[in-house]
């Protein structure tokens, strides 16, 4: 699950914060049990003096190196048992434990190349945190209401609004708690205001919980984003490029809003064409129909909205008017 470097910086900015706190917190617990029982830091000097006896019983001449580690052992077991006494005697259970932020990765946030699970669940909370900021809310399937869209059956769909939306949001629903890199990609369509942006949102956030990585760009920002990285090309508009390559899960929400050129074409044609022949899936919400698709942008990238998206067609009635007539 391919997280962008900038998420994973901030993960690891805050693993880094945790395990300096956890220490500032073991060094604050061990002056306080120095000042309630003395006798634990004599013990504590003792058991540095045994560590470094065993290190030294190897160099040691005129006596045999056995029987001086053996020595060292015993005592350092002694002194440990009196210290546990001591600790427990007088203070509450862990108090004294000098335990690193994670037990399997001591903190590091890796074990060997791999990724440990305390720095992978940060790196949800971080990219959760930025999807938050983009799509300007915490929209959730829960929240999803049906009674906007009509139940009256609809002379054009052969079904009603409500029933066309119902299926959709199933459709999302199951998309995004069962997502895979094999899940394929989702082409919403339809007028405005009548829940893609909302359900694109849904989709986000639910494929984010289940711990892949997400990016989530309005169709004017994400083309924004290659400009910048084609002709302004630095360090971090090369990082935010690779982004929408490189993750899981690509959302372009209200394509056909930015501003229509050359490049735009050429880049989306680029980014659609390279993920579909890599497998990685997108949802691509708009207004435009295939036919409008192909005269805005090209036939070719028509075509692949058409053969390789599963279209859903979002109807009904402005959701935003609606609430504005008091719905």
């Amino acid at each position: 699950m391919a997280y962008s470097a900038e998420v994973v910086a901030r993960a690891r900015a805050r693993l880094a914060q945790d395990r300096e706190d956890r220490a500032s917190e073991n060094r604050r617990h061990l002056a306080h049990a120095y000042e309630v029982v003395p006798r634990l830091r004599e013990i504590d000097i003792q058991l540095r003096a045994t560590m470094a006896m065993a290190a030294q019983a190897a160099f040691a001449q005129g006596e045999d190196p056995q029987e001086i580690l053996q020595q060292a052992q015993r005592k350092n077991l002694l002194l440990q048992q009196e210290r546990a006494e001591l600790a427990a005697l007088h203070f509450e259970e862990g108090y004294l434990d000098d335990s690193p932020v994670c037990d399997r990765c001591g903190g590091n946030g890796y074990i060997g190349s791999t990724m440990c699970e305390c720095l992978r669940e940060l790196c949800s909370q971080e990219q959760k945190r930025e999807l938050t900021l983009l799509s300007g809310g915490r929209e959730s399937f829960g929240q999803f209401k049906l009674e906007y869209y009509p139940d009256a059956v609809d002379s054009r769909y052969g079904a009603s609004s409500r029933m066309i939306m119902e299926r959709n949001f199933r459709t999302c629903k199951n998309y995004a708690l069962h997502f895979s890199k094999e899940s394929g990609n989702l082409l919403f369509v339809g007028g405005t205001g009548l829940g893609k942006t909302f359900l694109s949102a849904c989709i986000a956030r639910a494929v984010a919980d289940r711990g892949y990585s997400v990016a989530y760009e309005t169709a004017s920002r994400l083309f924004t984003k290659l400009e910048q990285a084609r002709f302004n090309s630095s360090e971090e508009t090369r990082r935010e490029a690779d982004k929408l390559m490189q993750c899981d899960l690509l959302i372009i929400d209200d394509l056909g809003t930015e501003l229509p050129g050359q490049f735009v074409t050429a880049a989306l044609y680029s980014l659609m064409n390279d993920r579909i022949l890599a497998g990685k899936p997108m949802v691509i919400s708009t207004n435009l129909n295939v036919d409008e698709a192909a005269r805005r942008y090209s036939p070719q990238i028509a075509s692949r909205l058409h053969g390789n998206f599963t279209r859903l067609t979002f109807v009904g009635e402005d959701i935003r008017v609606l609430k504005n007539r008091g719905f």
